[in-house]
């Protein structure tokens, strides 16, 4: 009788570790989902100030292409306005290589490098700053909106 007892205090014994066991992998497997699923928010998140960032600027940028004197050198107060912006621009610019995938920063720099352009060396007479930079600036929207889901 005694050995009955004992085998079953050494089952329920047994039965109660793997119990507890399973709730502790079963917590530390939802801990580690819900700490991912932070990570992954507060990524999106930042890209999304990045991209907020990068768009802000850049319709700055246009902007100061659409306002270009025809004549200007380093001390007009559009060239040092823009100058600022385009610093700016650059550095939003590197900051989505660092944060996308480099089909987005591939797109981003096309737009730079059309803003960038357009702002400094003008167009042809004639050629509209809208219409130049909608291919590329609509090109980085929908690539960045792909990876943004």
């Amino acid at each position: 009788m005694s050995l009955i007892s004992l085998g079953g205090v050494v089952l329920g014994g047994m039965l109660s570790y793997l119990v507890q066991h399973r709730t502790q992998l079963s917590a530390e497997r939802a801990e580690a989902q819900r700490q991912q699923n932070t990570l992954s928010e507060a990524r999106r998140a930042e890209r999304l100030t990045l991209l907020e960032r990068f768009i802000e600027v850049a319709a700055e940028a246009e902007r100061s292409a659409f306002s270009r004197p025809p004549e200007f050198d380093d001390t007009h107060p559009w060239y040092l306005k823009t100058q600022d912006v385009m610093n700016r621009l650059w550095v939003a610019e590197r900051l989505i290589r660092v944060q996308f995938p480099l089909p987005v920063h591939d797109a981003a720099r096309a737009y730079f490098l059309d803003l960038n352009r357009t702002v400094w060396e003008g167009l042809p007479g004639g050629e509209s700053v809208r219409d130049y930079l909608e291919d590329n600036r609509l090109a980085f929207l929908d690539t960045a909106r792909a990876v943004m889901g």
